[in-house]
């Protein structure tokens, strides 16, 4: 059972549905070189993001802290382990699963005296599928807090602040 097919059954989507959407979707690969610094505090590794993707699987090829999540406002260090993948939920999942899983902020820091090397791999919804809220875990209790879209139309933007429902807009 892939990835996706647990993540439908756990939300008690129609089989297949999330799985179809990926299917020949666009993947893409970086390959990230964080040399040491010595002043860690003045560089930026990567600056603070959400994935606006569907699932990102991070290899963390030499186990050198760096990467940090934010929870609760806090910035919370990773800590790599050895032979093993970080699986993140990007924004177009969070979309999907209607914010049940949670597209989760991150940035990396530099080293000061050992590089970090990671390789991201992305994955998401072919082209011209349109995504949003599965239909199958919404109700009248539970309505759709995202619109929905298609990949292509997405411009690199913050990826739930443009598909989130206002429910309360301002005038």
């Amino acid at each position: 059972m892939t990835l996706l097919e647990l993540m439908e059954k756990a939300l008690k989507i129609k089989k297949r549905e999330m799985v179809e959407m990926f299917e020949d979707g666009m993947q893409a690969v970086r390959m990230t070189y964080y040399p040491p610094c010595p002043q860690p505090e003045r560089a930026v590794g990567f600056s603070p993001h959400s994935d606006a993707t569907g699932i990102t699987i991070l290899l963390q090829v030499n186990q050198v802290e760096g990467l940090q999540l934010k929870k609760d406002g806090t910035w919370i260090p990773l800590q790599p382990l050895q032979d093993s993948f970080a699986v993140n939920v990007g924004d177009i999942l969070e979309n999907i699963s209607n914010g049940v899983y949670k597209s989760v902020g991150h940035k990396v820091t530099v080293n000061s005296e050992k590089e970090r090397i990671s390789i991201p791999t992305f994955f998401n919804p072919k082209f011209e599928v349109e995504f949003g809220p599965a239909t199958t875990i919404l109700n009248p209790q539970t309505p759709p807090l995202f619109k929905r879209a298609k990949s292509r139309k997405l411009d690199g933007k913050s990826l739930l602040e443009i598909l989130k429902i206002n429910r309360n807009p301002t005038k």
